[in-house]
């Protein structure tokens, strides 16, 4: 039996995506969803604005503006920036971003960034603005947006290979993906880590853990894992978030497949915002930006005719396929002949295509959970990215199926963190904000 009925009120839902979004508005930006996530999150909030431009559109700028002041002076624009309330300065004492020089002195951030969506919603507000609006708009936050994208193509692409590298799953936004889980278990579990495991000390350390305090604790990572992940960010700390000295002695950066996708088309909507402002993309970003397009095609493997994400150091594939598989589709660059694999995979029920799709792993997949974080269950950021691109890849009656879907998922407004792709059970937090402002842009699609 299906969570959702068929019989929808868009009216009622769109009151109810309101109230979310009115619940968890904190003046300048927009917590993901209230006490589990208290701060502001990069693409949190550059999906936030594209909700939010159909309701304020002067409040969905400030939303991105606000995640912009707190670039870095390298170009980085972090994953998070850390709230200032009292009781979360545990959370800025846990990533100490003032340990590098290029970190802004007045706020503290994370040492980390996340998929480059920003042109994505600066694109898509300026498409309800007015044209001479929109220009003022472009011209506001482009030069920040220019040196986002140097940073990416340059610090995070050492040896100018044309792929961007990420040196923690926590940059993808897809934490506990499998392909990085599995190079997580076979390299990086630290001996203090083991013995834990060993002595099966997890069930202590899991009764401090903030996020199975609210959510099932079989939703999301497991505790083992969980303390895997904060000890590679420790690494990463300890090393002040300098990429040159994480590279030197780190193994666990990858070529991540669907952040490379999501830095294609943003690629692409940074020319197209550029354009309107007759302004000249540098010469060297040019050429990296062509690069990347082409070194996506080394990430397929002709043998499971699917894409993957790769090792930086050993250019093998991580053949673990995920929901990173359909993104090339976003990027909109692939042929009509890969495209055409990708889709029939979101056709088929046992692969991306049950109830509910799109899995954020394969139904057949051994990985799967059906409400497992990242692991099965269905997110609808993800699906808005998927349903964007099948559109612009020709495949409209896909991406109209996909939509409808979607908005069903969400039912009457329930704007959970995911759901169960098999019969729509949702999962994780209660009133989350992309959940809300992603269904509300889907809805006004045909407006």
């Amino acid at each position: 039996m299906r969570y959702t009925s068929h019989m929808i009120d868009e009216a009622e839902i769109l009151d109810n995506l309101q109230r979310v979004l009115a619940l968890n508005d904190r003046g300048d930006f927009t917590v993901p969803a209230p006490e589990l996530y208290p701060h502001q999150w990069l693409w949190d909030s550059c999906f936030t604005a594209i909700g939010l431009r159909h309701i304020n559109i002067d409040r969905a700028q400030v939303e991105i503006l606000r995640m912009l002041g707190a670039q870095w002076s390298n170009g980085m624009v972090p994953n998070m920036i850390i709230s200032d309330e009292h009781h979360n300065t545990r959370d800025a004492k846990f990533w100490r971003s003032w340990t590098n020089p290029a970190a802004p002195f007045e706020i503290s951030t994370s040492g980390i960034t996340q998929p480059p969506v920003l042109a994505e919603a600066t694109v898509r507000i300026g498409e309800l603005l007015s044209k001479p609006e929109r220009r003022l708009w472009y011209k506001k936050v482009y030069p920040r947006l220019l040196k986002y994208h140097e940073w990416l193509h340059t610090e995070r692409d050492p040896h100018q290979e044309g792929l961007t590298l990420q040196i923690h799953p926590w940059e993808t936004g897809l934490d506990n993906t499998p392909p990085w889980m599995k190079e997580l278990h076979e390299h990086q579990m630290p001996l203090w880590i083991q013995a834990v495991e060993k002595l099966k000390l997890a069930g202590i350390i899991k009764l401090f853990r903030r996020d199975t305090k609210r959510i099932p604790a079989e939703q999301r990572l497991d505790t083992i894992e969980a303390l895997s992940l904060y000890s590679v960010q420790r690494r990463l700390r300890r090393k002040m978030y300098d990429i040159n000295r994480i590279l030197s002695h780190s193994h666990f950066a990858i070529e991540d497949l669907s952040f490379n996708c999501i830095l294609i088309r943003n690629d692409q909507l940074l020319r197209e915002i550029a354009k309107t402002i007759k302004e000249e993309i540098p010469d060297k970003l040019d050429v990296q930006m062509h690069k990347t397009i082409e070194s996506l095609e080394s990430l397929w493997d002709p043998y499971s005719n699917q894409y993957y994400s790769r090792n930086f150091v050993t250019h093998s594939l991580i053949k673990e396929p995920s929901i990173a598989s359909l993104m090339p589709l976003y990027a909109g660059t692939i042929s009509k002949e890969r495209a055409k694999i990708i889709v029939k995979q979101l056709e088929n029920e046992h692969a991306y295509g049950p109830n509910y799709p799109v899995p954020s792993v394969s139904v057949e997949s051994p990985w799967f959970k059906e409400l497992g974080y990242w692991q099965g269950s269905t997110w609808i950021n993800t699906n808005w990215l998927i349903i964007d691109g099948l559109r612009r890849c020709g495949y409209e009656d896909h991406a109209d199926a996909l939509r409808e879907s979607t908005i069903e998922l969400v039912g009457n407004g329930d704007s959970y963190e995911y759901f169960s792709s098999l019969d729509g059970t949702p999962g994780g937090a209660e009133n989350f904000s992309w959940t809300a402002a992603l269904t509300i842009d889907l809805i006004k699609y045909n407006k």
